[in-house]
């Protein structure tokens, strides 16, 4: 029996190995990742921000992106949603208002569907509600906003914060 036992451990790591290794990306495909990922001409002036330290007593923060289409065609907007509920994101451009977006899976995100023409830029806001986790939401924040567009790949947003009571 302690036979049978060592083959079957020795199997299934010899197997486990083999998945791991079938399943890592190859250079090929990092390589054409990374010619997308540098393809975008859709861009943040700043992808992260930091709130610094606040308070959940003082109620929601928000901080405005400016993005801005640098290619030479235009590129529309397809979702905006965010990582965590707490967080809400607004788009505004031309003096309109569109949203607020949330987190995925949190109900229906519908598109967005704003142009930005060659050369022209928009905002989003996030806005953060410190309290939305309670008492277990303070410390260090994460948080990111997805813009789905057009031109590949989806451009993310940062912010952080530490939250206090």
């Amino acid at each position: 029996m302690n036979k049978s036992i060592v083959l079957i451990v020795g199997v299934t790591a010899i197997l486990f190995a083999g998945i791991v290794f079938l399943a890592r990306p190859s250079e090929q495909e990092n390589n054409q990742e990374n010619q997308v990922l540098g393809q975008s001409t859709f861009m943040a002036e700043h992808g992260m921000f930091s709130f610094g330290t606040i308070s959940m007593a003082q109620g929601k923060v928000n901080h405005e992106y400016r993005v801005i289409n640098q290619g030479s065609e235009p590129i529309t907007i397809g979702k905006v949603y965010t990582s965590c509920m707490c967080t809400e994101a607004l788009v505004l451009k031309d003096g309109k208002t569109y949203g607020p977006y949330g987190m995925a899976g949190h109900g229906f995100i519908p598109k967005v569907g704003v142009t930005l023409e060659p050369g022209e830029s928009m905002q989003v806001r996030a806005v953060f509600d410190p309290a939305a986790h309670g008492p277990a939401g303070v410390g260090m924040v994460q948080r990111t906003i997805i813009v789905e567009n057009s031109d590949g790949a989806p451009l993310e947003l940062n912010f952080e914060a530490t939250v206090t009571p």
